[in-house]
Protein backbone atom coordinates (compact mmCIF):
# COMPACT_ATOMS: atom_id res chain seq x y z
CA UNK A 1 0.00 0.00 0.00
CA UNK A 2 1.43 3.36 -1.45
CA UNK A 3 1.43 6.36 1.37
CA UNK A 4 -1.18 9.01 -0.11
CA UNK A 5 1.01 11.62 1.52
CA UNK A 6 4.16 10.51 -0.38
CA UNK A 7 1.92 10.05 -3.52
CA UNK A 8 1.06 13.93 -3.39
CA UNK A 9 4.78 14.50 -2.96
CA UNK A 10 5.97 12.60 -5.91
CA UNK A 11 2.99 13.60 -8.41
CA UNK A 12 4.15 17.36 -7.92
CA UNK A 13 7.92 16.44 -8.06
CA UNK A 14 7.24 15.23 -11.67
CA UNK A 15 4.49 17.72 -12.52
CA UNK A 16 7.36 20.77 -11.68
CA UNK A 17 10.27 18.40 -12.14
CA UNK A 18 11.76 20.31 -9.56
CA UNK A 19 12.43 18.87 -5.77
CA UNK A 20 12.36 23.05 -4.47
CA UNK A 21 9.47 23.72 -6.18
CA UNK A 22 7.70 21.33 -5.45
CA UNK A 23 8.70 21.70 -1.60
CA UNK A 24 7.19 25.30 -2.38
CA UNK A 25 4.16 24.37 -3.59
CA UNK A 26 3.39 22.04 -0.79
CA UNK A 27 4.76 24.02 1.96
CA UNK A 28 7.58 21.43 2.33
CA UNK A 29 11.08 21.71 2.94
CA UNK A 30 13.32 20.41 -0.02
CA UNK A 31 14.72 17.57 2.32
CA UNK A 32 11.66 16.60 3.20
CA UNK A 33 10.52 16.26 -0.09
CA UNK A 34 13.48 14.36 -0.89
CA UNK A 35 12.50 12.19 2.12
CA UNK A 36 9.19 11.84 0.74
CA UNK A 37 10.50 10.44 -2.27
CA UNK A 38 13.10 8.34 -0.71
CA UNK A 39 10.54 6.21 1.29
CA UNK A 40 8.11 6.43 -2.11
CA UNK A 41 11.07 4.30 -3.76
CA UNK A 42 11.78 1.64 -0.86
CA UNK A 43 7.95 1.51 -0.84
CA UNK A 44 8.04 0.60 -4.65
CA UNK A 45 11.01 -1.28 -4.95
CA UNK A 46 12.81 1.13 -7.60
CA UNK A 47 13.84 4.35 -8.87
CA UNK A 48 11.24 6.57 -9.65
CA UNK A 49 13.69 9.71 -10.51
CA UNK A 50 16.82 9.89 -12.72
CA UNK A 51 18.46 13.26 -10.95
CA UNK A 52 21.46 15.33 -12.07
CA UNK A 53 22.75 18.67 -10.86
CA UNK A 54 20.63 20.39 -12.94
CA UNK A 55 17.61 18.01 -14.36
CA UNK A 56 14.91 15.58 -12.72
CA UNK A 57 13.16 13.09 -14.92
CA UNK A 58 10.83 10.11 -14.73
CA UNK A 59 12.69 6.92 -15.18
CA UNK A 60 10.41 4.62 -17.11
CA UNK A 61 8.96 3.22 -13.61
CA UNK A 62 7.94 6.62 -12.84
CA UNK A 63 6.37 7.13 -15.43
CA UNK A 64 4.56 3.81 -15.16
CA UNK A 65 3.55 4.99 -11.24
CA UNK A 66 2.58 8.58 -12.03
CA UNK A 67 -0.85 7.51 -13.93
CA UNK A 68 -1.70 5.47 -10.80
CA UNK A 69 -0.57 8.33 -8.65
CA UNK A 70 -2.96 10.09 -9.89
CA UNK A 71 -5.77 8.12 -9.99
CA UNK A 72 -5.15 7.32 -5.84
CA UNK A 73 -4.95 10.77 -5.55
CA UNK A 74 -8.35 11.78 -7.39
CA UNK A 75 -10.01 9.31 -5.69
CA UNK A 76 -8.88 10.42 -2.08
CA UNK A 77 -10.63 13.48 -2.97
CA UNK A 78 -13.70 12.16 -4.28
CA UNK A 79 -13.89 10.05 -0.83
CA UNK A 80 -13.32 12.59 0.95
CA UNK A 81 -16.14 14.93 -0.47
CA UNK A 82 -18.23 12.09 0.00
CA UNK A 83 -18.08 11.47 4.05
CA UNK A 84 -17.77 14.92 4.73
CA UNK A 85 -21.04 15.83 2.52
CA UNK A 86 -22.19 19.25 2.05
CA UNK A 87 -21.11 20.07 5.22
CA UNK A 88 -17.59 21.19 4.19
CA UNK A 89 -17.90 23.88 1.49
CA UNK A 90 -14.91 24.61 -0.22
CA UNK A 91 -14.30 27.31 -2.78
CA UNK A 92 -11.59 27.74 -5.24
CA UNK A 93 -10.76 30.45 -6.87
CA UNK A 94 -9.30 30.34 -10.31
CA UNK A 95 -7.62 32.70 -12.93
CA UNK A 96 -7.89 31.87 -16.62
CA UNK A 97 -7.37 34.48 -19.58
CA UNK A 98 -9.88 34.99 -22.16
CA UNK A 99 -8.96 32.92 -25.09
CA UNK A 100 -10.17 29.89 -22.55
CA UNK A 101 -12.76 31.51 -21.02
CA UNK A 102 -13.93 32.94 -24.09
CA UNK A 103 -14.11 29.51 -25.31
CA UNK A 104 -14.87 25.96 -23.75
CA UNK A 105 -13.65 26.65 -20.32
CA UNK A 106 -16.75 27.91 -18.79
CA UNK A 107 -18.92 24.42 -19.78
CA UNK A 108 -15.71 22.03 -18.46
CA UNK A 109 -15.42 23.97 -15.38
CA UNK A 110 -19.74 24.01 -15.11
CA UNK A 111 -19.69 20.36 -14.96
CA UNK A 112 -16.46 19.62 -12.73
CA UNK A 113 -18.63 22.10 -10.28
CA UNK A 114 -22.17 19.99 -11.23
CA UNK A 115 -20.38 16.75 -9.86
CA UNK A 116 -19.27 18.29 -6.77
CA UNK A 117 -21.38 18.73 -3.87
CA UNK A 118 -20.62 22.33 -2.00
CA UNK A 119 -17.11 22.81 -4.21
CA UNK A 120 -17.50 26.32 -5.88
CA UNK A 121 -15.29 28.17 -8.49
CA UNK A 122 -14.88 31.78 -8.96
CA UNK A 123 -13.52 32.55 -12.51
CA UNK A 124 -10.82 35.71 -12.78
CA UNK A 125 -9.93 36.35 -16.59
CA UNK A 126 -6.68 38.33 -17.33
CA UNK A 127 -3.42 37.65 -18.71
CA UNK A 128 -1.09 35.39 -16.75
CA UNK A 129 1.12 37.98 -15.48
CA UNK A 130 -1.57 40.01 -14.19
CA UNK A 131 -2.99 36.89 -12.69
CA UNK A 132 0.20 35.42 -10.82
CA UNK A 133 0.04 38.79 -9.60
CA UNK A 134 -3.00 38.10 -8.04
CA UNK A 135 -1.73 35.02 -6.41
CA UNK A 136 1.20 36.50 -5.20
CA UNK A 137 -1.53 38.71 -2.80
CA UNK A 138 -3.33 35.57 -2.12
CA UNK A 139 -5.60 36.84 -4.17
CA UNK A 140 -6.24 33.26 -6.39
CA UNK A 141 -5.81 29.92 -5.85
CA UNK A 142 -5.33 28.56 -8.86
CA UNK A 143 -4.19 29.88 -12.59
CA UNK A 144 -4.42 28.18 -16.07
CA UNK A 145 -1.94 30.29 -18.13
CA UNK A 146 0.34 29.57 -21.21
CA UNK A 147 3.72 30.18 -22.55
CA UNK A 148 5.80 29.41 -25.31
CA UNK A 149 9.21 29.05 -24.35
CA UNK A 150 9.54 26.58 -21.39
CA UNK A 151 11.83 29.65 -19.16
CA UNK A 152 8.87 30.42 -17.26
CA UNK A 153 7.41 28.16 -13.60
CA UNK A 154 4.11 26.09 -14.18
CA UNK A 155 3.02 22.94 -14.39
CA UNK A 156 3.18 21.58 -17.79
CA UNK A 157 -0.64 20.40 -18.84
CA UNK A 158 -0.67 19.88 -22.45
CA UNK A 159 0.61 21.76 -25.79
CA UNK A 160 -1.08 23.56 -28.36
CA UNK A 161 0.03 24.68 -32.28
CA UNK A 162 0.10 28.39 -32.50
CA UNK A 163 -1.37 29.68 -36.06
CA UNK A 164 -2.02 32.83 -38.02
CA UNK A 165 -5.80 33.55 -38.42
CA UNK A 166 -7.15 35.58 -41.35
CA UNK A 167 -10.28 35.98 -42.79
CA UNK A 168 -11.26 35.40 -46.80
CA UNK A 169 -9.71 38.57 -47.74
CA UNK A 170 -5.72 37.80 -48.76
CA UNK A 171 -3.20 39.77 -47.59
CA UNK A 172 -1.51 42.42 -49.95
CA UNK A 173 1.92 40.88 -50.47
CA UNK A 174 3.08 44.55 -51.11
CA UNK A 175 2.37 45.67 -47.41
CA UNK A 176 3.49 45.44 -44.15
CA UNK A 177 1.67 42.78 -42.57
CA UNK A 178 -1.50 44.21 -40.24
CA UNK A 179 -1.38 42.14 -36.77
CA UNK A 180 -4.12 42.25 -34.01
CA UNK A 181 -2.89 41.15 -30.42
CA UNK A 182 -3.74 40.75 -26.95
CA UNK A 183 -2.04 43.67 -24.73
CA UNK A 184 1.52 43.19 -23.10
CA UNK A 185 2.89 40.88 -21.73
CA UNK A 186 1.51 37.73 -23.78
CA UNK A 187 3.23 34.62 -25.51
CA UNK A 188 0.75 34.74 -28.31
CA UNK A 189 2.20 38.10 -29.70
CA UNK A 190 5.99 37.35 -28.34
CA UNK A 191 5.96 34.58 -29.73
CA UNK A 192 4.39 35.81 -33.87
CA UNK A 193 6.78 39.21 -33.58
CA UNK A 194 9.46 37.14 -32.99
CA UNK A 195 8.90 34.62 -35.66
CA UNK A 196 8.15 37.59 -38.08
CA UNK A 197 11.06 39.00 -37.16
CA UNK A 198 13.14 36.28 -37.56
CA UNK A 199 11.76 35.77 -41.62
CA UNK A 200 12.75 39.98 -41.92
CA UNK A 201 8.93 40.18 -42.50
CA UNK A 202 7.52 43.61 -42.39
CA UNK A 203 4.47 44.43 -39.99
CA UNK A 204 2.23 46.74 -37.85
CA UNK A 205 0.00 46.00 -35.39
CA UNK A 206 -3.03 47.77 -36.31
CA UNK A 207 -5.23 46.25 -33.24
CA UNK A 208 -4.54 45.93 -29.46
CA UNK A 209 -6.95 43.90 -27.53
CA UNK A 210 -7.38 42.21 -24.39
CA UNK A 211 -10.74 40.47 -25.90
CA UNK A 212 -10.94 37.55 -28.19
CA UNK A 213 -13.78 38.56 -29.89
CA UNK A 214 -12.69 41.85 -30.70
CA UNK A 215 -8.88 39.97 -32.19
CA UNK A 216 -10.95 37.63 -33.99
CA UNK A 217 -13.30 40.55 -35.34
CA UNK A 218 -10.62 42.41 -36.68
CA UNK A 219 -9.76 39.10 -38.66
CA UNK A 220 -13.04 38.36 -39.96
CA UNK A 221 -12.90 41.63 -41.19
CA UNK A 222 -9.91 41.31 -43.12
CA UNK A 223 -7.94 43.99 -41.07
CA UNK A 224 -5.52 42.06 -39.69
CA UNK A 225 -4.44 38.66 -38.72
CA UNK A 226 -3.66 37.48 -35.29
CA UNK A 227 -2.17 34.89 -34.09
CA UNK A 228 -3.97 32.02 -31.68
CA UNK A 229 -4.48 28.98 -29.86
CA UNK A 230 -6.03 26.53 -32.15
CA UNK A 231 -8.77 25.43 -29.93
CA UNK A 232 -9.79 29.19 -29.91
CA UNK A 233 -9.78 29.39 -33.04
CA UNK A 234 -13.67 30.14 -34.28
CA UNK A 235 -14.97 27.85 -37.22
CA UNK A 236 -15.39 30.88 -39.64
CA UNK A 237 -12.15 31.52 -39.88
CA UNK A 238 -9.22 30.37 -41.59
CA UNK A 239 -6.43 29.69 -39.85
CA UNK A 240 -2.48 28.46 -40.92
CA UNK A 241 0.59 27.38 -39.14
CA UNK A 242 2.52 29.19 -41.83
CA UNK A 243 2.59 30.25 -45.44
CA UNK A 244 4.42 32.31 -47.94
CA UNK A 245 3.54 35.37 -45.97
CA UNK A 246 3.23 34.44 -42.27
CA UNK A 247 6.08 32.64 -40.67
CA UNK A 248 5.75 29.18 -38.42
CA UNK A 249 4.73 29.52 -35.24
CA UNK A 250 5.92 27.44 -32.57
CA UNK A 251 3.18 25.45 -30.08
CA UNK A 252 2.06 26.78 -26.92
CA UNK A 253 2.21 25.48 -23.82
CA UNK A 254 -0.27 25.26 -21.27
CA UNK A 255 0.69 25.02 -17.51
CA UNK A 256 -1.07 25.87 -13.93
CA UNK A 257 0.15 27.47 -11.18
CA UNK A 258 -0.95 26.40 -7.41
CA UNK A 259 -0.48 28.91 -4.45
CA UNK A 260 1.99 27.63 -1.99
CA UNK A 261 0.39 26.85 1.00
CA UNK A 262 -2.89 25.61 0.44
CA UNK A 263 -5.03 23.42 3.02
CA UNK A 264 -4.60 20.25 2.15
CA UNK A 265 -8.12 19.72 0.66
CA UNK A 266 -7.74 22.71 -1.20
CA UNK A 267 -4.69 21.18 -3.24
CA UNK A 268 -7.11 18.32 -3.64
CA UNK A 269 -9.97 20.08 -5.28
CA UNK A 270 -7.39 22.33 -6.86
CA UNK A 271 -5.55 19.05 -8.36
CA UNK A 272 -8.75 17.65 -9.36
CA UNK A 273 -9.79 20.69 -10.98
CA UNK A 274 -6.35 20.74 -12.98
CA UNK A 275 -7.40 16.50 -14.15
CA UNK A 276 -10.56 17.55 -15.51
CA UNK A 277 -9.58 20.27 -17.28
CA UNK A 278 -7.12 18.62 -18.32
CA UNK A 279 -8.95 15.30 -19.38
CA UNK A 280 -11.98 17.59 -20.83
CA UNK A 281 -10.05 19.91 -23.15
CA UNK A 282 -10.87 20.19 -26.98
CA UNK A 283 -9.14 18.11 -29.21
CA UNK A 284 -7.02 19.80 -31.41
CA UNK A 285 -5.90 18.39 -35.15
CA UNK A 286 -2.46 19.20 -36.07
CA UNK A 287 -1.79 21.81 -37.94
CA UNK A 288 -2.45 21.87 -41.75
CA UNK A 289 -1.37 24.42 -43.93
CA UNK A 290 -4.54 26.22 -44.57
CA UNK A 291 -8.35 25.41 -43.39
CA UNK A 292 -11.38 26.63 -44.98
CA UNK A 293 -15.12 26.31 -43.95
Amino acid sequence: MFDIVLLRTFETVACLSSFTKAGQQLNLTQSAVSAHIRRLEEQAGTALFERSTRTVALTPQGQALLGHARAILRLSEEARTLMRGSSNALHLRIGASDDLTSTWLPAVLRKFQDSRTARTLEVHISNTAVLLDSMDKGELDLIVGCRCRGDQPGMHLWNEPLRWVLGRTPLDAETPIPIAVFPEPCPYRDAALAALAAQNCTWRITSVSPSLGSLTAMAAAGLAVTPLNASSIPASLQSSPGNAQLPPLPDVEFVAHVRPGLPEETMLLTRAVIEWITANRPQVAAPRHLRKT
